[in-house]
C-alpha cells in the first residue's frame, strides 16, 4: 500500500504542477496582448484561466480512478496518501497551493462535507506567507541627482516589443510628480526605488508594482503604463496606500502576473498592504482556489475565537432572491439563494447562478463585489440566530440542511461587507453623503463602460467601502448594456392612462427607461440636484444609446483603475487633482 501511496502522491504533485505550467502559459500572453492591444484576447485569457483549474482537477481525477480502480475510495490509503505528499511538498515555498490542489482531490472523491481531517490537510492555526522569508525578485534603483533620469533607467529595465511614445518626457513627468507629492520629504525625498521584476498587467494596463524608499519612510510606489496610438506611456503613478488597496482589491480582475513563485510575492504586496486580507491577495493574483482557502482558513479561525457569536441576518433590506446573513464581528457577508422569489422577480435559480458567473469573468470595473462560491460549509446549529436558522431551514431548502446538530450550507456566496448605500447615507454628514451619491452615479457610469447594466440601480443595492466608494453587490437583476433596449417613456394619450397605477404600456424584460431612474431613488432633492448636475447623461436615452454602440463596436470601454489625481500629463508636469476618473 505504501508504494502505491507514494507513487499517488508524486502523481498528484506533477499534476499541480502540469496546471501551474498551463496557468503560466496563459498569463504569459498577457504581454503580447497588451502590446498588440488585444483587450478582447486578453479577456478571453481571464475566462480561460479561470476555468483551467476545475480541468486540470478533472483530468488528474479521472486518471486516479482509473489508477485506483476498487481502492478508490480507500480511506486508509488517502491517509498514506496524503502523508507521502506531504513529504514530496515540504520546504516548497508554496507549498499550501499543492496543499489545496489535493484537498479539491479529496473532497471531490468523497464528497466531503465540512472538511475531513483524516484524509485532508486541516490547519487553521497557520498563516502560510509567515515562514517565507525568501525575497522576491525585484528591480533597485538608487535615487541620486537627476531624478528625471533615474526613471529612464527605472523604465528602460522592463523590456517591451515597442517603444515609449517619449520615455523622457514620461521619465520628467514622473519626477515632477514625486517632488510635488513629496516636498514635505525634503529637497530629496527619495533615496531608493524597488519594483518586482514580473510586470502586472489587466484590462488595458501594465503596472511596476514596488516601493520608494526615503531616508525615514517608505510609500507605494506602482508606475501604470498604457498602450496609446503613438506607443507606450507612464498613464498614472500611485502612491498612496489607498489607490494602491483600490488597485488590488476585491472590486477589481484578477491580475496577470508571471510569477515564478506566489507566496514570495504576496508577502511583499502585503507589507505595502497590511490591512489587505491574505485571501484577497491570492486571489487579486489569480490563484482563487488558494483565496478561497485562506478565506475559509480565517474565518474559521476567528469563529473558533468566538464560540458564542451568533450569525443573524446582515443588515439592509431584506433581498427577494438571495437571504444574506453575516456574523457581525467579521467584515464577510454570506449569501444564499431563495427557494421562491417575490413578485415581481421572475426567473430560476440557475439564472441567478448564471449572474454570478458573469460577474467573477468580467471586468468588474472596481464597482463589482467578487463573490467567492463556497460548497457544503459545516457549522454548529447553535451558531445560528434562532430567526435567521428558521428562515433558511424553510426558506432556503435548496442550499441548506440540517444534519443532526449542524447546518450544513450546501451552496452559497460569499463577498466582503459592504455598509448599504441607503443606511450610510443616513448615517453620516451631509458631506459626506453628497460625495457618496456622486460617486453612486460614478459607479453606474464605470459598470456601464465596461458593459454592465445594473438592472435595479435602488441604493440598497450599493455598497460603501472603507474608502467611500459606491460598489454595485446584488447581482440578480444584472445584465449586459448592449443586451438592453434603452427607451423613452410613453406619452400617456388620455387620463386614465395618466392616473393607472403601474405601467399602462407593455414592458419587455429587457426594456429599459432611463428617465424614469430618478423617481425610485429615494435621494432629498439636494442630493438629487447634484446627482443630476453631476451626471444627469446616465438618465438620459440617448447617452446611453450611443455608449452601446460603441460597446458593439469597440467592446469595452477604457475604465483606468485609479483616480485622475494619479494621472500624469503626458506634457511633463503632475496632473491636478479632478475627479473620480
Amino acid at each position: 500500500m505504501q508504494v502505491l501511496a507514494d507513487g499517488v502522491a508524486a502523481r498528484i504533485r506533477n499534476g499541480f504542477e502540469d496546471y501551474h505550467a498551463r496557468f503560466a502559459a496563459v498569463t504569459r500572453r498577457a504581454k503580447s496582448r497588451f502590446q498588440q492591444r488585444d483587450w478582447a484576447g486578453m479577456r478571453a485569457d481571464l475566462v480561460e484561466r479561470i476555468e483551467l483549474y476545475d480541468v486540470c482537477v478533472a483530468q488528474m481525477q479521472g486518471w486516479l480512478e482509473h489508477v485506483l480502480g476498487d481502492q478508490a475510495q480507500t480511506r486508509p490509503l488517502w491517509a498514506k496518501i496524503r502523508d507521502a505528499y506531504a513529504l514530496e511538498v515540504a520546504g516548497l515555498l508554496d507549498q499550501e497551493l499543492y496543499k489545496t490542489f489535493y484537498n479539491t482531490l479529496t473532497r471531490r472523491f468523497f464528497g466531503t462535507r465540512g472538511v475531513d481531517p483524516a484524509i485532508e490537510f486541516v490547519a487553521l492555526d497557520i498563516e502560510p506567507t509567515d515562514q517565507i522569508s525568501h525575497p522576491v525578485a525585484r528591480h533597485s534603483h538608487a535615487v541620486h541627482g537627476d531624478m528625471a533620469a533615474v526613471f529612464r533607467r527605472v523604465l528602460d529595465g522592463y523590456q517591451f516589443d515597442l517603444p515609449y511614445a517619449d520615455p523622457q518626457r514620461c521619465a520628467e513627468a514622473m519626477a515632477a510628480t514625486v517632488h510635488a507629492r513629496f516636498a514635505h520629504w525634503g529637497e530629496h525625498p527619495l533615496v531608493q526605488v524597488e519594483l518586482l521584476e514580473t510586470v502586472f498587467y489587466r484590462e488595458q494596463r501594465a503596472f511596476l508594482v514596488g516601493r520608494a524608499l526615503g531616508e525615514y519612510r517608505h510609500t507605494p510606489f506602482t508606475i501604470a503604463l498604457a498602450h496609446g496610438e503613438d506607443g507606450l506611456y507612464v498613464d498614472a503613478l500611485l502612491t498612496d496606500r489607498d489607490h494602491l488597496a483600490q488597485l488590488f482589491g476585491f472590486t477589481r480582475s484578477y491580475f496577470f502576473a508571471d510569477l515564478p513563485t506566489v507566496g514570495d510575492a504576496v508577502v511583499f504586496l502585503r507589507a505595502m498592504l497590511p490591512h489587505k486580507p491574505l485571501d484577497e491577495l491570492y486571489t487579486v493574483l489569480g490563484r482563487a482556489k488558494q483565496g478561497k482557502t485562506e478565506r475559509y482558513r480565517a474565518f474559521f479561525r476567528h469563529l473558533a475565537q468566538r464560540p458564542d457569536e451568533q450569525f443573524v441576518h446582515a443588515d439592509g433590506e431584506r433581498g427577494m432572491v438571495m437571504l444574506v446573513f453575516t456574523l457581525p464581528s467579521y467584515p464577510l457577508v454570506f449569501k444564499l439563494i431563495r427557494d421562491s422569489f417575490a413578485w415581481p422577480k421572475e426567473m430560476a435559480r440557475e439564472e441567478v447562478m448564471e449572474k454570478y458567473r458573469i460577474v467573477s469573468r468580467h471586468d468588474r470595473a472596481g464597482r463589482l463585489v467578487d463573490a467567492q462560491e463556497f460548497k457544503f460549509l459545516r457549522f454548529s446549529r447553535d451558531q445560528f440566530a434562532p430567526e435567521l436558522l428558521d428562515e433558511l431551514l424553510q426558506g432556503c431548502t435548496a442550499s441548506v440542511y440540517a444534519e443532526g446538530e449542524d447546518i450544513v450550507i450546501a451552496h452559497c456566496y460569499i463577498e466582503r461587507r459592504l455598509r448599504p448605500l441607503n443606511l450610510y447615507l443616513k448615517e453620516v454628514p451631509r458631506e459626506d453623503a453628497l460625495r457618496a451619491v456622486l460617486d453612486y452615479g460614478q459607479a453606474i457610469r464605470d459598470l456601464a463602460r465596461s458593459d454592465i447594466f445594473p438592472g435595479d440601480l435602488l441604493l440598497k443595492n450599493f455598497g460603501v467601502t472603507r474608502n467611500h466608494r459606491a460598489i454595485f453587490y446584488d447581482y440578480d437583476e444584472l445584465c449586459l448594456v448592449r443586451d438592453c433596449r434603452f427607451k423613452r417613456l410613453p406619452q400617456a394619450r388620455n387620463d386614465d392612462e395618466e392616473m393607472r397605477h403601474g405601467a399602462w404600456y407593455y414592458v419587455d424584460p429587457n426594456d429599459v427607461f432611463p428617465e424614469q431612474f430618478p423617481r425610485f431613488l429615494g435621494l432629498d432633492q439636494e442630493q438629487l440636484q447634484a446627482l443630476l448636475a453631476e451626471h444627469g447623461e446616465i438618465f438620459d436615452i440617448d447617452w446611453w444609446t450611443t455608449l452601446q454602440e460603441s460597446l458593439r463596436h469597440d467592446g469595452h470601454a477604457d475604465v483606468p483603475p485609479y483616480p485622475d489625481a494619479t494621472r500624469l500629463q503626458r506634457t511633463g508636469t503632475p496632473a491636478t487633482a479632478g475627479g473620480t476618473r
